[in-house]
């Protein structure tokens, strides 16, 4: 399997420089990472002979780091199953999940899910790349989501998150139409009383701001744009509740109605960060799936 590895030319101005502080400054690693990689075998080379973090390279010397790891440490089992893959590199993946999957494997999900999905296709892809997902998406939402595929990427877009790099905007369909059509709802979220799943608005929960507006208002329900300043679980979900505006098909907050979307209409559509190694601006759109478009009339467009 081929590794992933970053390079750097020694220029006469870092002659002398320890090789820690040119993984740092100059490559952008994080201590954490620095640590994994130098107990490999090829973890740092210097004109491809192993040397360590203190190692101090001259002037035209090559110093080579690996950035995937040899061995995959998740404990991910992989499992075949379908990936609509957006976009692919050797650093990151982007993908549409499918409403009904599940990310993480978990109890009830051991090797159905997006991650064994991911490892499966690393594996027959020959690719040294294990499941490092960057955000979540719950079960029920469809759209874009992005995995690193080694811990230095990882690091660098989990750093990203809830900044005005790592942007994610969402599209719901919701019962009513919010009032006023567009705003904030900044209201702290925590656990329900008694639930193992459900959240609630609360004086004392987390921070949670959520900002909406409406981009098509039907009799009976509407087309809203979201756009999360924090990740709470099922925070859009609850807001909308909040509003008195749940999202069609939410069982938790709302009311399930099959016939109509067997799921809460809720889809990642628009996904824009900065690439983890190369630093360049990444933007995706993922039209709305057809389950949702459905409900909403002429809503193909987007």
């Amino acid at each position: 399997m081929s590794a992933r590895r970053l390079e750097l030319t020694v220029t006469p101005e870092l002659a002398g420089v320890k090789v820690d502080t040119l993984l740092r400054r100059r490559l952008g690693l994080s201590g954490t990472v620095i640590r994994r990689i130098k107990w490999l075998e090829d973890g740092i080379l210097a004109d491809g002979v192993r040397v360590n973090t203190a190692y101090r390279p001259a002037a035209g010397q090559v110093i080579s780091v690996r950035l995937s790891d040899p061995a995959r440490r998740g404990g991910v089992v992989p499992a075949p199953g379908p990936l609509d893959i957006v976009y692919e590199d050797r650093d990151v993946i982007v993908l549409n999940k499918a409403a009904g999957v599940s990310v993480h494997p978990g109890p009830g999900h051991y090797d159905d899910t997006l991650g064994n999905f991911l490892v499966d296709y690393y594996e027959k892809a020959g690719q040294e790349s294990d499941f490092h997902p960057v955000h979540r998406l719950d079960r029920g939402t469809s759209g874009l989501l992005v995995c690193a595929k080694h811990p230095h990427a990882q690091e660098k877009l989990k750093g990203q998150l809830h900044t005005p790099a790592f942007r994610r905007v969402y599209l719901a369909v919701c019962l009513g139409a919010p009032q006023p059509p567009a705003g904030v709802v900044d209201a702290p979220l925590g656990p329900l009383e008694g639930s193992l799943m459900q959240q609630r608005v609360r004086p004392d929960g987390k921070p949670a701001r959520t900002r909406y507006e409406t981009v098509r208002a039907l009799p009976g329900r509407a087309l809203v744009r979201l756009e999360l300043d924090t990740g709470r679980t099922h925070q859009i979900r609850v807001h909308m509740a909040y509003l008195g505006c749940p999202l069609l098909g939410d069982f938790l907050y709302g009311r399930e109605d099959r016939a109509l979307i067997p799921r809460p209409a809720l889809h990642s559509w628009q996904l824009s960060f900065r690439h983890p190694v190369s630093g360049r601006q990444m933007d995706f759109v993922c039209p709305l799936p057809q389950d949702m478009a459905r409900l909403i009339p002429d809503s193909q467009f987007l």
